[in-house]
Formats: structure tokens, C-alpha cells, sequence
């Protein structure tokens, strides 16, 4: 079974924010499972991409500084 890994910069900024998973999956009504699988580099809906951004305080704009 072949995996897409995609590096991501998620967890790096996640923790510049001081803001730990929980927190983020109740900002972005998401589950913690979820952002601990995009932060191990599994792929993500453009939904629950915009979600984790606007969760985080960032634009949409700022999307490449999270996903690539």
C-alpha cells in the first residue's frame, strides 16, 4: 500500500502558537485525530484545510505556509 506523505508545517506552527491539539480541533471543529494525522503528512480536504487556517488566525492566503 503506497501512502502520500506530504510534509507539512502544521504541528511547527501549531506549537509557535502555543496552542495544543484540542485546542485546535475545537477552533476548527475537527477531531484531534484528524490534525494528528495532516501533522504525521496524510493528506487533507481543502475544507478541513480552510478550517485549520482560519482556526490558526491566518488568512486563506497563507495556505503554502502550512500546505504544500
Amino acid at each position: 500500500m503506497v501512502q502520500n506523505i506530504e510534509k507539512n508545517s502544521l504541528k511547527e506552527i501549531r506549537e509557535s502558537l502555543m496552542m495544543s491539539k484540542a485546542e485546535l480541533s475545537r477552533k476548527a471543529d475537527i477531531s484531534p485525530l484528524t490534525i494528528t494525522r495532516i501533522e504525521n503528512g496524510m493528506p487533507c480536504r481543502i475544507k478541513t484545510q480552510r478550517k485549520i487556517l482560519l482556526a490558526l488566525g491566518l488568512k486563506l492566503s497563507d495556505k503554502d505556509k502550512i500546505f504544500n
